[in-house]
């Protein structure tokens, strides 16, 4: 590895459902590492890791999922909602979507707020930002004394249009500060200050109820590790800093898929040589599935959904499913074979951990196939011994349920999850217009390289890129993440207009470009880079696509998008209305400041034979009729050049890849491995 522009170390630290991973970044090199994450506390985990790293004087830059689990458990803070009189039941009523359209009776997952926390008070202003009704200070103090004696531990405040005139929320806030002092407060004029009165709410709410878990992992984060400096992940895969992370607690969601896509798509573009891969990520865990296209840049969304919840904030395109290596195996009433969503975690774990597990799992199928060793797991040296017996009683117990014998019942097992992950990569490949027979597979996550093969095949994807740290990829992708901050503003003015005069584009956009200089000013970048943005829709529409803005702003640079944006409503959605009025919906400015640019020597040549890499054979099933003997490689002692053909089995550190049968791989001088099939073509 070539000298690194800085003198410091840097540490990339991604906490998992099971693992919590680590990549050490020095002049001298990589490290990785990996423990079992602490779900009482992650925070000790990556302690621990950071003493045994002999890494405590590295920087830290850290995807977590607090805010997460706070969500999907319902352990977040108790929060009170403050809004205008009248609106009080938004989150209530949403948009009345039904998630299964043919369900007869459903189940909505409870509210974050509490019935008798959704607080109204007397002001109203009009969708020009214009006073209508002044702020009843009355109201906000009668407000302020229930919270006081409610127990309330966070404040969402949301007034109708208050992102046009934040005025009454900000003034609302100072007279609640007063009555509770220290009470968290979320205004959605700072967190989201865009149209749409019920995202905007529930996204506010959002923040504002994992807000305070958030903040107090961060404290404790903080004053543990007092002499380092300490970065987060955001969903968008950019890191922020530890003051902005507390405060803007939402930001922080999908903070660990996020990093994963970063690295894959760092490693692709040096593979590749090319700065815009067109690839497919394939983030296969211990408890989830994450998947994005990236047809040439990292994909973003202005929008997702948590927990039944809309996100209306950027993040990274990226579509989860709940099929993990710790996914659990059962069989319904209908005696149908079900894996997931619901997974063993790290506590107790899948059978083979020997942690009390006695559920068969994802990866207890895996095991009992002859596709993980047991021996070589985590290198053989990691905090994680498989036990094979445990397993095969998994197995043979799941299997007596469905008649099959344990190795049927594995296939079985391996089947269903492969058929989960394939319907998440159609959803973000088939369903959106892109072919994915051009693109490549890129899996990594410590059970992705298991399976990538045999989704390839499913969904015609001629090629599979291994990078060579797949387990720790999204830790390696919060190392080489920029520092970035998103900013946006409504502006809800047709784009004819613009393009006569584009004044009021020009006018939002400098001021999110001041507001953004400044924030990325407090976490040391003074020349960030930035790229704007515009929502756009048909009039008429219910929802917009996301354009590249080109800056400086000016009338070309409004028609160009204008272009854009019909050439990307025709490959979403298979037609375009040129003719038709648009609208310019949102302005969007996001600033970066470059993260760590590691480089890594190209390795010379050394040949196709790769026997000098084996390990020995094992037997593999693959189909019910039986094992075959597939070969086992050591992945640390493969060479730039070598080529290995399938059935075989690549044993390293923090992950194994299974090679099928029909399948061949080679060695790139990088130390990726490519993976094709008899009529795919190779890199």
């Amino acid at each position: 590895m070539n000298h690194l522009p800085f003198t410091q170390s840097l540490v990339g630290i991604d906490v998992g459902g099971t693992f919590t991973d680590f990549v050490l970044l020095t002049d001298a090199g990589l490290r990785l590492y990996k423990l079992p994450t602490t779900p009482d506390d992650q925070s000790r985990a990556i302690l621990a890791g950071l003493d045994e790293m002999d890494a405590q004087g590295a920087d830290v830059v850290h995807g977590m999922t607090v805010a997460t689990n706070a969500l999907l458990e319902r352990t977040g803070a108790r929060t009170a909602l403050l809004t205008t009189a009248g609106f009080g039941d938004v989150l209530v009523i949403g948009r009345q979507n039904r998630p299964d359209i043919y369900a007869l009776h459903q189940t909505r997952p409870p509210l974050l707020v509490e019935d008798e926390l959704r607080l109204e008070v007397n002001e109203r202003t009009d969708h020009a930002g214009r006073t209508l009704v002044p702020l009843d200070e009355a109201d906000v103090e009668a407000a302020g004394r229930r919270l006081l004696d409610s127990g309330a531990e966070s404040l969402a405040i949301v007034f109708l249009f208050s992102f046009r005139n934040p005025q009454h929320e900000q003034r609302a806030a100072e007279i609640i500060r007063r009555i509770v002092p220290g009470l968290p407060i979320s205004l959605s004029s700072a967190i989201l200050p865009e149209y749409r009165e019920y995202e905007r709410t529930a996204t506010t709410v959002i923040n504002a109820y994992v807000q305070p878990l958030v903040a107090r992992y961060l404290q404790r984060l903080s004053d543990a590790l007092a002499d380092q400096r300490v970065s987060i992940m955001q969903s968008n895969g950019g890191a922020i800093g530890l003051h902005q992370a507390a405060d803007e607690a939402a930001r922080l969601v999908l903070s660990g898929p996020a990093g994963g896509v970063v690295g894959a798509f760092a490693v692709a573009r040096d593979a590749l040589d090319d700065p815009a891969p067109r690839i497919i990520t394939f983030d296969m865990g211990g408890t989830s599935t994450d998947v994005a296209l990236c047809p040439g840049e990292i994909p973003a969304t202005a929008e997702s959904v948590i927990t039944g919840l809309p996100l209306r904030l950027p993040v990274i395109d990226i579509h989860t499913v709940g099929a993990g290596g710790g996914s659990i195996a059962r069989v319904d009433a209908g005696g149908a074979l079900r894996v997931g969503p619901a997974s063993a975690g790290a506590v107790p774990g899948p059978a083979c951990y020997g942690r009390g597990g006695d559920r068969a799992t994802v990866t207890d199928a895996n095991l009992v196939l002859g596709r993980l060793n047991a021996g070589g797991f985590l290198g053989g040296k990691g905090a994680v011994k498989l036990d094979e017996e445990a397993a095969q009683r998994a197995l043979i117990a799941l299997g007596a349920e469905l008649d099959l014998s344990a190795e049927a019942a594995a296939l079985g097992v391996i089947s269903v999850a492969n058929a989960t992950m394939e319907r998440a990569l159609r959803r973000v490949s088939v369903e959106r217009g892109h072919d994915p027979r051009g693109f490549t597979l890129l899996p990594f996550g410590g059970a992705g390289p298991l399976h990538a093969c045999e989704l390839a095949a499913a969904l015609g994807i001629p090629r599979v890129l291994v990078p060579a740290m797949p387990g720790v990829l999204s830790a390696y992708g919060m190392l080489v993440a920029d520092v970035a901050h998103d900013t946006s503003r409504s502006l809800l003015v047709e784009l004819k207009v613009l393009l006569d005069d584009p004044s009021p584009l020009l006018a939002a956009a400098d001021d999110l470009t001041a507001r953004t200089r400044e924030r990325l000013a407090a976490d040391g970048v003074d020349e960030p880079s930035l790229t704007a943005a515009l929502d756009v829709r048909y009039r008429g529409q219910s929802y917009e696509l996301t354009i590249p803005l080109a800056l400086p702003i000016d009338p070309p640079a409004v028609a160009a998008a204008l272009s854009d944006f019909h050439a990307a409503h025709a490959q979403r959605y298979g037609y375009a209305m040129p003719d038709e009025p648009t609208e310019a919906v949102t302005v969007r400015v996001r600033g970066t400041g470059q993260g760590a640019q590691p480089s890594f020597p190209r390795r010379p040549q050394a040949g196709a034979d790769a026997s000098a890499a084996q390990a020995g054979a094992a037997p593999v099933w693959f189909e019910t009729s039986g094992p075959v003997r597939a070969t086992l490689y050591n992945r640390d002692r493969l060479e730039p050049g070598n080529q290995l053909a399938g059935p075989a089995i690549i044993l390293q550190f923090d992950t194994t890849t299974v090679i099928p049968p029909g399948w061949s791989a080679r060695v790139d001088e990088l130390s990726n491995l490519w993976i094709t099939r008899p009529e795919g073509e190779g890199r």
